[in-house]
């Protein structure tokens, strides 16, 4: 992966005096300037920008705005991964939400707080990497040993370089997550990067199979061993021989079974059921589960011995709400498939879908977020995923706007709220918590509102 994505940025403004202050302002940005929609076309073709901001009152009619909508259509049409933010005049709110509808990131509304609009377009710049760095992650998928895992936060990237230490020794591995976490995929990896990529890796899910059937499909068994062995029949340790044997949800694993496998882990033979051949069997154990193995072993559900045996080396991967910046890029990702499976017209998320996915717990993981997408695509009635669509209870979550005036207010607001309800509507004792006078106060209720 590049170390340095592309970071130009493109202003569009006509305003002299302005470009010089948003010049100074955005140093740390290679930043281009220029002041019609001739020269900012030109600008697109040379520099590809990551970012642009777009002045909707271009010459040579800067009171009206079909100059600089034309100008945002073919900035998007030869750069479609682009992200344009539209500055607007004060109260424009509807040509602004127009722009959005055609396919710019963000709005801005002008006089120009150059802080504030410094923050959109980091913002911007973040999205636009993390779709830069995903693209370049899905066209090595097909040679990558971590295929079917995408992310790009600093939490997982450890833990793949943890894998990556860990999958040429033949240790066993314990994985540990919460379901939805892509404990499977990693296991893949462990087996792919190891020496015996060339040779099998099997799969058992101890929680998906019967007890009674459980032992007869990890330790095989002889034709008679029961009603029904009508043949032999090797089990899947066996099986695994030289490869990778891959046991998840080792925390469901009975304890009658778990004794017999602590002894072909200290022994490395087993004996299939119904016979008395002591086999020799070289394979490398993964094991992953979504349990505390550590209460389990207290409530003696779970034997210690059999842990320490397994536990050579752990995994622990972090939950979705844990990874920083992956639920909005598997967001888009999963949207994509979605997208191209179901033939839809939808084109992306509304700004509040996005802010919405950011900030929800997600307890099922990558797996509810790749279900609530999908579910998305199909509801969606318009262009764009809605918060509606996504069916996310947020009720217990602070849904926190990237822009950093309505990122003020909704705090606000929630320090109002609590005042208020801690003190049963009290005007005096609330404003007395809150440091503010009665009137201020009351002013802020009107405000915000509130109904008291």
């Amino acid at each position: 992966m590049p170390n340095k994505i592309q970071n130009t940025l493109l202003i569009v403004e006509d305003d002299v005096g302005l470009q010089s202050q948003l010049r100074w302002a955005f140093s740390d940005y290679d930043t281009q300037i220029v002041g019609d929609r001739e020269a900012a076309i030109a600008a697109v073709r040379r520099y590809n920008p990551a970012v642009v901001t777009l002045d909707l009152g271009l010459p040579p009619d800067p009171a009206n705005v079909s100059e600089g909508f034309a100008t945002l259509e073919e900035i998007l049409s030869l750069n479609s991964e682009a992200k344009v933010i539209v500055v607007t005049g004060n109260d424009d709110h509807a040509n602004a939400i127009k722009a959005i509808a055609m396919g710019a990131y963000d709005f801005y509304q002008k006089p120009i707080d150059a802080e504030v609009l410094k923050i959109i377009i980091d913002r911007a710049q973040h999205v636009y990497q993390l779709e830069q760095e995903n693209r370049i992650l899905q066209q090595s998928q097909l040679t990558s040993p971590f295929e079917g895992l995408i992310t790009s936060s600093p939490e997982m990237l450890k833990v793949c370089r943890t894998v990556e230490k860990t999958a040429t020794t033949d240790a066993t591995a314990l994985l540990l997550g919460e379901s939805g976490t892509g404990k499977e995929v990693l296991a893949r990896a462990l087996h792919t990067l190891s020496l015996r990529k060339d040779k099998r890796f099997i799969a058992i899910n101890c929680a998906a199979i019967p007890e009674n059937l459980l032992e007869s499909e990890l330790f095989g068994y002889e034709k008679g061993a029961f009603t029904g062995a009508t043949k032999r029949t090797i089990g899947k340790i066996e099986y695994a021989n030289q490869g990778t044997l891959f046991l998840d949800e080792i925390g469901d694993l009975p304890l009658s079974l778990q004794a017999k496998l602590l002894r072909f882990l200290q022994e490395r033979i087993v004996e299939r059921l119904g016979g008395r051949e002591e086999i020799p069997v070289d394979v490398r154990i993964v094991c992953a589960t979504h349990q505390d193995l550590g209460e389990m072993i207290k409530s003696g559900n779970f034997r210690e011995d059999l842990y320490y045996r397994l536990s050579e080396i752990i995994i622990k991967l972090p939950a979705l709400r844990e990874r920083t910046g992956d639920a909005a890029l598997l967001a888009k990702i999963f949207l994509t498939k979605y997208i191209q499976q179901h033939s839809s017209k939808v084109k992306g998320f509304t700004k509040e879908a996005m802010i919405a996915i950011e900030n929800y717990e997600w307890p099922g993981n990558v797996r509810e977020l790749d279900n609530k997408v999908k579910r998305a695509v199909i509801m969606a009635e318009s262009s764009y995923v809605d918060t509606e669509d996504l069916d996310l209870d947020v009720s217990n979550n602070i849904i926190m706007p990237l822009n950093l005036k309505e990122a003020r207010e909704v705090t606000e607001r929630s320090t109002i709220q609590r005042a208020l309800s801690h003190t049963g509507n009290n005007i005096s004792k609330a404003a007395e918590l809150l440091g503010v006078s009665r009137p201020t106060l009351y002013d802020l209720i009107t405000k915000h509102k509130f109904k008291t």
